[in-house]
């Protein structure tokens, strides 16, 4: 169930109702209506993987209380360790075990000795990188004493199956969701409105700009070899905002899902593109991830406090994980360690946190070098995104290497493109959109509402028709 189909816009005012207006005696009635609703939810992906998530959250719910009754330090650590080796063992199984198993074998192979690997050939369980990083933070918080463990299962489950943030994030933390959900929430139609509007929003994101930006992005990809510098500039442009219309677009419908039933989700994109550097680029894009694998990586490897050696050496780990959590494949390991190389000039010369305010535009020199930055880390981030999109290492080196060298800029004609310079138009407008509500909670606000919001409603019912029906990346991850 997408949250862009015709099921989900069936599914949620359904539970809307029954949420707010059927059982809504209390806490406990209200959180076993979106528990139900979530399972149901989960299920319409596959339900042979229901009890995968049952398992966790059982898993993650008795060891945290388990660790919080240890009355020794190595009691404690070893149910943490059991929870830690479990969560991830799954994960391992089901997400990375034949990529394992496939590249030892081609390394053994390249040796001149033959050997046929066993592979599982899984299914992927959709959101299982999400919910299981859900259970870690709340483990290794109870771990270190910053919170109590849940004793109230329902709470818990809750936590961990919540279903706008069940299959792709934000990755919530149990400080800032359990606390929510532990206690009535009441009705609120301020709060609801603003939930429509940055669904809206989110749509618009997803169907005008994502959905339209792929057409062409994967027609370019998928046909590199024939494509002219032109047709790969743009490819790789369009699937810039490809990715971030999809990704981000699910973050403000998943984040507007949850305004309806009363409880706030983390922000997880913060206009990313206009950012000056990449290290405010990585504090602005997939914001819960970074700012896990800070917490609970970045940090207890030692983080900045031992050297510039620790520094550079946990940065290219973070950097590295961060690239493997999104699949199991090379490219986007190594379009981690590109990221990582792209953010080590700034940690070299202490700079990784110079932009850490709001951008302030005026007619003047640093308004330009603003600007300049601005163009220069897109570019990067760019280049990166070019592996993380292609199928191979050789395929994404082969695409960088012809769109450098072909010097060719006419326009190519593509079957499956339904518009090109139109869509073009249409990027340009969005960013311009972007940049003049890039200090706004959500983009709806402030005068004229109201116009804002039909405007993006007609703009989805024209354009959307144009924009193929696809799912969200990140459901992959």
């Amino acid at each position: 169930m997408f949250f862009n189909s015709l099921s989900f816009a069936v599914f949620l005012p359904i539970v809307f109702l029954c949420y707010w207006f059927v059982f809504n005696k209390n806490k406990t009635t209200q959180n076993t209506v979106l528990i139900v609703a979530s399972y149901y939810f989960y299920s319409c992906w596959d339900w042979r993987f229901l009890f995968l998530l049952v398992f966790s959250t059982l898993l993650d719910y008795f060891s945290a209380i388990m660790m919080e009754r240890s009355n020794t330090d190595k009691k404690r650590k070893c149910w943490l360790w059991l929870t830690v080796g479990i969560n991830l063992g799954l994960l391992g199984v089901f997400k990375y075990y034949d990529f394992f198993a496939q590249s030892l074998a081609d390394l053994i192979n390249g040796f001149g000795f033959q050997t046929n690997p066993i592979l599982l050939q899984l299914i992927l369980p959709v959101g299982i990188s999400f919910y299981t990083f859900h259970g870690l933070s709340y483990v290794i918080d109870i771990y270190y004493r910053r919170i109590t463990a849940e004793r109230n299962f329902i709470d818990y489950s809750l936590f961990v199956s919540y279903f706008p943030l069940l299959v792709a994030g934000p990755i919530e933390r149990a400080t800032h969701l359990l606390p929510q959900v532990k206690i009535k929430r009441n009705f609120h139609f301020g709060k609801s409105k603003e939930g429509v509007y940055q669904i809206i929003w989110g749509l618009v994101k997803k169907v005008v700009i994502a959905d339209s930006c792929a057409t062409y992005a994967n027609a370019v990809f998928d046909n590199y070899e024939s494509m002219n510098s032109l047709s790969l500039l743009l490819g790789a442009i369009y699937f810039s905002f490809q990715i971030y219309g999809d990704f981000s677009g699910y973050s403000d419908i998943a984040l507007g899902t949850s305004k309806l039933f009363g409880i706030d989700l983390l922000k997880n994109f913060n206009y990313p593109y206009f950012s000056r550097d990449i290290a405010e680029f990585w504090r602005r894009w997939h914001i819960s991830l970074s700012s896990w694998f800070r917490d609970y990586l970045y940090i207890p490897l030692g983080g900045s406090q031992g050297g510039m050696w620790m520094k550079v050496r946990n940065t290219f780990i973070i950097f590295l994980v961060s690239g493997f959590w999104h699949g199991a494949n090379w490219t986007y390991l190594v379009w981690g360690l590109i990221n990582a190389i792209y953010f080590l000039p700034l940690l070299l010369h202490n700079r990784n946190r110079s932009n850490m305010g709001e951008i302030e535009m005026g007619w003047n020199f640093s308004s330009l070098k603003t600007v300049l930055n601005i163009l220069g880390t897109f570019v990067l981030t760019t280049i990166a995104w070019i592996f993380f999109r292609a199928k191979t290492i050789s395929e994404a080196t082969g695409y960088i290497q012809k769109m450098l060298t072909d010097f060719h800029f006419e326009s190519q004609y593509l079957t499956n493109e339904r518009y090109n310079y139109e869509l073009l138009l249409i990027v340009l407008v969005f960013v311009g959109v972007e940049w003049f509500n890039r200090s706004k909670v959500e983009p709806f606000s402030g005068k004229l509402s109201w116009i804002k919001v039909a405007i993006a409603i007609i703009t989805l019912l024209t354009l959307g028709v144009y924009s193929d029906y696809k799912e969200f990346i990140y459901f992959q991850f």
